[in-house]
């Protein structure tokens, strides 16, 4: 019984030591860490900042009548081009009757003002003529002649003003009876209106029928149509205020429009505003970037959502390595990267670092086109039991 513990026994040693010696030869037979290399590139590295927004004209003309009334024909539609002088509408005035009357009443008024300024007039002619003849024959003094000649003076220019005044009352009266009339104020007082612009047809708010009101000093008028010069757009949009101090006027942008994949518009930011605006709790400001003009016939729309990338800083084809690849002194802080000396042998090479989008970084000084450096987190080759060793 005893000698059969002791066999036991040593079986069990035996068996103990060819595990210990497979798992030292199992560790033996792991693939030892390696790291990979890369080369310095040459590349285009960018510095910028994005602002979301849209493209819109530069200058947009509402075209508002000056007189009220209902809109009786409409000529253009949005998408037409037109040239200043062109017909948009036509206006058919609907008269207010208490206006039409005060008006007409006006007009016998200054009929009666002016028969009565004709015959003061004609007896001032007679006192006129019959001094005038007095004072040839020598019978009465030159004061009296003037006197005479002065009274004349005076009804006449009365009566020339009350005709002015009859004139003017019925051409208030046809305005108000019609929309236009044909005295002198015929080219202010317009039931047609015209384009005062060229360019294209934006908008058009209102329909055959709809009601309109003039543009005065206590209402800015109902807009007829919107017409802008679609070769002069610009990109509105807001940045955020962490990167409000990065940006200056003449910096160049990239738009890019999301109904237009892969394709980009150059545009020069002219415009910073001053002063912030809050939303959602973070301070916006406005910019704006006038487009270059277009190189080919790609019709961009008014009010199109877009991107624009400002260009802080760009260097071109510059030697560059990835961000990754740099490593920081714990001390110094200053940056260095291995460079390959052999076979998973590697140097300390310290660098000069320029201009880094986050993902490429410039490289000044310190590395050359054909330095082989070390991706330094550390990678275990395949071991061919799938996936990676250990």
């Amino acid at each position: 019984m005893k000698r059969t513990g002791t066999i036991i026994t040593l079986l069990l040693i035996v068996l103990l030591a060819a595990v210990g010696i497979y798992y030292i030869w199992q560790k033996d037979q792991e693939d030892p860490i390696t790291y990979t290399t890369e080369k310095p590139t040459k590349e285009t590295i960018i510095k910028e900042t994005v602002a979301t927004g849209s493209i819109v004209p530069k200058e947009e003309v509402n075209i508002k009548p000056n007189i009220s009334g209902v809109i009786d024909k409409v000529h253009v539609e949005a998408g037409d081009f037109v040239e200043a002088g062109d017909l948009i509408a036509e206006i058919k005035v609907v008269p207010n009757v208490s206006s039409l009357t005060n008006a007409k009443n006006s007009i016998d008024q200054s009929r009666n003002s002016v028969q009565t300024a004709k015959l003061a007039l004609d007896n001032q002619q007679l006192i006129y003529n019959r001094q005038k003849s007095l004072f040839e024959k020598g019978v009465i003094a030159a004061n009296e002649f003037d006197l005479a000649q002065n009274a004349y003076n005076n009804a006449l220019q009365r009566y020339k003003q009350e005709q002015v005044n009859l004139r003017g009352a019925q051409q208030n009266y046809d305005i108000l009876r019609t929309g236009t009339t044909s005295g002198a104020l015929g080219k202010y007082a317009q039931t047609a209106i015209r384009s005062t612009v060229s360019g294209m047809v934006l908008d058009v708010p209102v329909k055959e029928g709809n009601q309109v009101i003039e543009a005065n000093n206590f209402n800015e008028g109902t807009s007829i149509a919107v017409i802008a010069d679609i070769n002069k757009m610009i990109f509105e949009g807001k940045v955020d205020e962490s990167e409000v101090g990065k940006i200056k006027e003449g910096l160049p942008l990239e738009i890019t429009v999301g109904a237009f994949d892969n394709k980009k518009f150059d545009a020069v930011l002219d415009y910073v505003a001053p002063k912030g605006i809050a939303e959602n709790g973070a301070i916006q400001f406005a910019i704006k970037g006038t487009l270059k003009a277009k190189q080919d016939s790609t019709f961009i729309r008014a009010g199109l959502s877009a991107n624009a990338s400002i260009i802080l800083d760009k260097r071109d084809e510059v030697l560059s390595i990835k961000e990754a690849l740099v490593q920081y002194d714990k001390e110094t802080k200053k940056p260095f990267v291995e460079i390959a000396t052999g076979d998973q042998q590697f140097e300390r090479r310290d660098v000069e670092l320029g201009l880094s989008n986050g993902i490429n970084v410039e490289i000044l000084s310190g590395v050359s086109e054909e330095d082989e450096i070390k991706v330094w987190n550390a990678l275990k080759a395949p071991t061919g039991r799938g996936g990676f060793g250990g």
